[in-house]
């Protein structure tokens, strides 16, 4: 006996993604891929430093020039809040992993946090390197 033949639908076989609201849980998951993206970036500049440093006076003025200037402070603030956000958000999935917090209001607090402690880090940073 063979099967029946499939009908066709008018349904279609799986939702469009444009019908999902965005969640606060996918956009920081999404977010921290970014940031570890942007954090290996980051570590480019940092390679540029060292090389800088090897290579002389004069290549070392050149670079701290470029972190100094406006665009490269931006570039620092952006790569500092990436920093503290990774972190944050890392240490928030340690807590996942040993079973802690995966309620749903726990998980939309401890979300919050991670932004709101990732940007009071930068903010609390950056005060000390401009006033200090």
């Amino acid at each position: 006996m063979s099967s029946p033949p499939v009908r066709p639908t008018s349904r279609p076989l799986s939702p469009h993604l444009m019908i999902y609201r965005k969640q606060l849980t996918s956009m920081l998951s999404i977010t921290h891929r970014l940031t570890g993206i942007f954090l290996s970036a980051g570590t480019l500049a940092f390679v540029a430093l060292v090389w800088a440093l090897a290579s002389g006076p004069e290549a070392y003025a050149t670079l701290t020039g470029l972190l100094a200037s406006p665009v490269g402070l931006v570039m620092l603030a952006g790569w500092s809040f990436c920093f503290y956000f990774h972190l944050c958000s890392g240490i928030r999935h340690l807590f996942w992993d040993a079973g802690y917090g995966l309620d749903l209001k726990t998980v939309y607090l401890t979300g919050y946090s991670v932004i709101a402690g990732a940007l009071a880090l930068t903010l609390l940073t950056w005060g000390i390197v401009i006033y200090d």
